[in-house]
């Protein structure tokens, strides 16, 4: 027999050594934090009161709460809908459509405003924004929920009908607080893109408070008013992030009963089978189908066709050779901060945990412009240097890292290290010989998503990558800045190739093991 019981772990106090090697990560988070802090208090008292209570920021305000959330329930709906649709009911063809589902992943979000807004200029409103990006995201949140799905303990569910519950209860009331930390998480991620979206937002013409920080900046110059946004900005993700803490934290569910869990029954479909397939299939027209025919329709046609063609291989090629060595960093950074959160409890241990997902909802261009300052000011070797955009890279997408981490952590007991310690192993041969072969797994997922979002990294490469240097994004950018949605098009679509590579691996990654049924 089996049954849910909810606790909280007692933890232990964190360890010296692993707090020194969170400490690289920490610091180059806070980087942005000290910038945009010490940039607005130059403002002073009264100039930051006139310039929060004006009325065009309570409209940046009011678009990017509405843009942030209406993006965040569409995509926390659609992905967790199909999420259930693919991994409980009996849906025929279940291993195809766990990868194409997820194939929307790999059409970068400026991309897919690119493709739209080029085809139908009527799109380029808050409305039509919320259609494409809700497209664009709703893999952040199936992804996630969809391994929860996977791995819950069905007998729950089949309580609740023994019960007498209906479907829909015992959906809310047995399954759906199974998946609640793996939904609260893609959420997150979601929510703090839509803070930080700048491209998509540039190409559809809706205005908010990163649009706006672009805007002071390369339109005015003026930093200290684009550093005050960007407060504003930190102070809307707090409560996102305490509230995606409470879900994870709060509590968990847990089998306690003997033996293994049973193979999972499956939800009948009976003559809904066809309409469920139907609506599978009309979220991908949308999500993948359209954007890729607008690219191969603006492939062939247009004034600018061919312009700039021959300068693709350096854009692949820099592509490439920054989204690699960024993923290895980012990874590598977040490795010890995921395992101090994960396992021990302290000041340091919440600030590893929580601090990276505050800053991840600012926009690239001020983390920019924040390691610009500090390079300048402290660090004049390191301006414009490979440095300081993997640093950028770094503080930017560790969260990213942090959730593809925490999930295979949380597998492995640190109880077996400190039985391997017991028998004379050192805390580093305990790690590398029972805790880094069991989490491979996630490493391997953390490197695939990391190096997906790098791929498509548009603003911090803008700004800070060396001269010379061009990757498929800026590449698209700088094209369709110019009005050359043609020459734009090979461009986006061979990013969209190379970026469909780690969306295969990292979706592959996650169903191992689960095709066998």
């Amino acid at each position: 027999m089996s049954f849910a019981i909810r606790q909280r772990q007692g933890r232990a106090r964190s360890p010296l050594f692993l707090t020194l090697c969170c400490l690289p990560a920490l610091s180059l988070t806070c980087i942005p934090l000290f910038y945009v802090l010490s940039r607005s208090a130059e403002i002073g008292w009264e100039g930051s009161v006139e310039e929060i209570f004006r009325r065009r920021t309570f409209d940046l305000l009011v678009n990017t709460l509405v843009l942030g959330c209406c993006v965040t329930a569409g995509a926390a709906t659609v992905g967790t809908s199909v999420a259930w649709c693919v991994e409980k009911t009996e849906l025929p063809a279940r291993s195809l459509w766990r990868v194409i589902v997820s194939l929307p992943l790999a059409v970068p979000a400026f991309i897919s405003s690119y493709a739209w807004s080029s085809f139908d200029a009527s799109l380029q409103t808050m409305g039509g924004a919320i259609f494409i990006l809700t497209l664009s995201t709703y893999p952040l949140v199936y992804l996630p929920v969809a391994a929860a799905f996977r791995g819950m303990d069905s007998t729950y569910e089949d309580v609740s009908r023994s019960l007498g519950k209906g479907p829909w209860e015992t959906f809310f009331r047995a399954s759906l607080p199974q998946v609640r930390p793996a939904l609260g998480v893609g959420s997150l991620l979601v929510l703090t893109h839509m803070f930080a979206e700048f491209g998509a937002l540039a190409f559809l013409r809706v205005q908010t408070f990163t649009t706006a920080i672009f805007d002071s900046f390369e339109l005015e110059f003026d930093s200290r008013s684009a550093a005050l946004q960007s407060l504003v900005l930190i102070l809307l993700c707090l409560p996102a992030a305490y509230g995606e803490m409470r879900l994870r934290t709060g509590g968990r569910t847990v089998r306690s009963g003997k033996g293994v869990r049973r193979p999972d029954a499956f939800v009948r479909l009976g003559w809904r089978t066809v309409p469920v397939q139907l609506a599978l299939a009309v979220l991908l027209v949308f999500a993948l189908a359209v954007p890729m025919a607008i690219l191969c329709y603006w492939l062939s046609v247009g004034l600018s066709a061919g312009n700039g063609l021959s300068d693709i291989d350096d854009a692949v090629y820099g592509s490439l050779s920054l989204a690699i060595p960024g993923a290895v960093i980012v990874v590598v950074l977040a490795l010890p901060v995921v395992l101090l959160s994960s396992r021990h409890t302290g000041g340091v241990s919440r600030m590893a945990d929580r601090l990276p997902y505050v800053i991840h909802g600012l926009p690239g261009l001020v983390v920019a412009l924040a390691l610009v300052f500090v390079s300048i000011h402290y660090a004049s070797a390191l301006y414009q240097t490979y440095a300081v955009l993997m640093a950028a890279y770094a503080i930017l997408y560790l969260p990213l890292a942090q959730s593809a981490l925490r999930s295979s952590i949380a597998l492995v007991p640190s109880s077996l290290e400190e039985l391997a310690r017991g028998l004379g192993r050192g805390p580093l041969s305990a790690f590398m010989s029972i805790t880094l072969p069991n989490i491979l797994p996630g490493i391997g997922a953390g490197l695939a998503l990391v190096a997906l979002e790098l791929m498509r990294e548009l603003t911090s490469t803008l700004m800070l990558a060396p001269i010379g240097v061009t990757t498929l994004a800026t590449e698209v950018w700088s094209h369709t800045n110019d009005t050359e949605y043609a020459a734009a098009a090979p461009f986006a679509a061979m990013l969209v190739v190379v970026s469909a590579v780690p969306t295969y691996v990292f979706t592959r990654r996650g169903t191992k093991g689960a095709d066998i049924e």
